[in-house]
């Protein structure tokens, strides 16, 4: 007998293909999406951690480390052992060399130089610079580039070196200016206690008067042109257009300069420290707290109370600092509101 021989087995049907849904599709498109943000994301914040690094490096060695080692010194003294033949050694004390600083009347004499300085020659800067920008941008100024070099060049000159000029200008002996007043029948005495202060706010201005000028200039030649156009249109004429068009367009930069020349103002100290080796000056060496620091330091050794000063200093940079930034955003946010009231 023959073997029957199993029928072959067939093969199973394949599986149909399976069909995308709509909503398989959007989730798929979606998840897609969120991986590519976030590695977008990922990217973006290691390229600002590499392009601040520095900067905060940087801000930490120059900035934040000096004033923190400042503020440590000022909470310590040297004091010396025994009848004085001993060594010094260092002990902490606190607060006592600020309150010696604030308890020092040449201290705070200082500070009411300053705010005579900050008082005469912020006002005379701010519209020295702000005149002279508008002349420039005006439709009647020529050779502006001669004029603006010109004006910023006494701002390259080192502070140090037109200390030194202005010295030579003011002394009576060496000076043609001082000769050529006397001929005129005009005395004035610059290093006198009444001409101490309009000596060195000459100096101040003649150094940067013109790098301000550039800053309000810049500026002015942002705006845009068509804007004076239509107030010219409009029958506006030159100083209504550079009251109430042009200076209102660059309050921002109005705001900033102020803000940097209080700060500049509070750290004067080369233009008195020349003048402070004029014949007959008036002129003391602590005249200002920043001189009042150094000689606290270099003359004295008292780096406690220099550092102490130097730290009052700084917080009243910072308070003044915080002032006027508070003063131009509320101001900002004044006209915000002014604008809206009247589109209501």
């Amino acid at each position: 007998m023959k073997a029957r021989v199993a029928p072959a087995a067939t093969a199973a049907p394949a599986a149909p293909a399976a069909h995308a849904t709509p909503a398989g599709t959007a989730a798929t498109a979606a998840t897609a999406a969120t991986g590519s943000r976030r590695t977008g994301g990922r990217a973006r914040t290691g390229a600002a951690a590499v392009l601040l690094t520095p900067f905060f490096v940087l801000f930490t060695a120059v900035m934040v480390v000096p004033i923190g080692y400042a503020v440590w010194l000022s909470l310590f003294t040297e004091k010396q052992s025994g009848l004085g033949f001993g060594g010094t050694e260092t002990v902490f004390s606190g607060l006592d060399n600020y309150l010696a600083a604030l308890g020092d009347r040449a201290f705070r004499e200082g500070f009411g130089v300053l705010l005579g300085y900050c008082l005469f020659y912020i006002p005379l800067l701010l519209a020295g610079a702000l005149g002279l920008a508008l002349l420039l941008d005006s439709a009647l100024a020529r050779a502006r580039r001669f004029f603006q070099l010109a004006l910023f060049l006494p701002h390259a000159v080192p502070g140090i070196i037109a200390a030194l000029i202005w010295v030579y200008l003011y002394t009576p002996q060496l000076s043609p200016v001082v000769k050529a007043m006397e001929s005129g029948g005009i005395g004035f005495d610059f290093f006198s206690p009444e001409g101490a202060l309009p000596s060195v706010v000459n100096i101040a201005l003649w150094e940067w008067l013109g790098y301000n000028m550039v800053i309000f200039y810049a500026a002015l030649q942002a705006i845009d042109r068509s804007v004076l156009e239509a107030a010219t249109v409009d029958g506006a004429g030159a100083w209504r257009t550079a009251f109430s068009i042009k200076l209102p367009l660059i309050r921002a930069s109005l705001a900033m300069v102020a803000l940097f020349t209080v700060i500049g103002s509070l750290q004067l100290f080369t233009e008195p420290l020349i003048l402070n080796k004029g014949t007959g000056s008036a002129v003391t060496s602590t005249w200002t707290p920043n001189m009042y620091a150094y000689t606290a330091a270099f003359d004295r050794n008292d780096y406690g109370l220099a550092a102490a000063a130097s730290v009052l200093l700084a917080l009243t940079a910072a308070l003044l600092s915080f002032a006027v930034t508070r003063l131009t955003g509320r101001r900002k946010q004044d006209r915000k509101q002014d604008r809206k009231e009247k589109q209501a």
